[in-house]
């Protein structure tokens, strides 16, 4: 079975476009809460929760994670930056994972997977330092040969692989064929190495019949489409109607 994590940075995205500058727990509740979201989610068959704590705070704000790590039954997985200040949140609360992405203030998204072989020393102090308290560590990357190789080399068990590309290609057949199949070599070499294979990034209610066929999947960490499908037919269907899909 394909396990599928819900990135809930949207739900909180929706709640700082109206709430930004109201202090959290301040009365009357602002909403939509991404915590409720992610108990809902849960109940609905998702199997972890994703969550992006940005540097800027632009949705996911450190009181929602703090809730997140306490209310959810599921596993919590934190998505960060390679700082100090994110590796500090990471050893306090202790999430299930955490996944190393790299981080631009100017992106609305995240675009593009970590470049590990450009830092190196970093994402190895990072990996060992989750290590310290035994937090399994995920890179997001490019399915590219050297950062595959560098990721099983510094021990990092689980990688990420970045969808994107493909999921732009996707109405473009030739383009597409062509990211696909780097995909399919990535998860191979991955899987090859020992390393765990999960995917994400631009997956959605159509592409997903595709990338469910990539060899040694393992989770797709999947957020805008969800919450997306959500507003029209509920957080229950939109969980159920993916989990479906991804294990048709």
């Amino acid at each position: 079975m394909i396990l599928l994590g819900l990135n809930i940075d949207h739900c909180a995205t929706v709640r700082q476009a109206r709430y930004r500058s109201v202090a959290p727990g301040a009365e009357p509740a602002v909403e939509p809460d991404p915590v409720a979201l992610a108990l809902q989610a849960e109940r609905a068959g998702a199997d972890g929760i994703t969550i992006h704590l940005r540097e800027d705070r632009r949705h996911i704000i450190d009181a929602d994670v703090d809730r997140v790590r306490r209310e959810i039954g599921t596993r919590m997985n934190l998505e960060m930056a390679c700082t100090d200040e994110m590796a500090a949140i990471a050893k306090r609360l202790n999430p299930d994972s955490v996944c190393l992405v790299p981080e631009n203030r100017a992106e609305i998204t995240t675009e593009g997977g970590l470049d590990v072989v450009g830092q190196r020393d970093r994402v190895a102090s990072i990996i060992d330092s989750m290590g310290e308290v035994g937090v399994t560590v995920s890179l997001f990357i490019d399915p590219d040969e050297p950062q595959i190789a560098l990721a099983a080399e510094l021990g990092a068990p689980w990688v990420e692989l970045h969808t994107g590309s493909w999921a732009n290609a996707y109405y473009v057949a030739e383009q597409r064929a062509v990211e696909f199949n780097r995909l399919v070599r990535g998860a191979n070499q991955a899987h090859a190495a020992g390393l765990i294979v999960n995917a994400g990034h631009g997956i959605n209610y159509t592409n997903v019949t595709e990338i469910r066929t990539l060899p040694h999947l393992h989770e797709c960490n999947i957020g805008h489409s969800i919450i997306s499908r959500a507003l029209f037919v509920g957080i229950d269907d939109a969980v159920g109607e993916m989990k479906t899909l991804l294990n048709a």
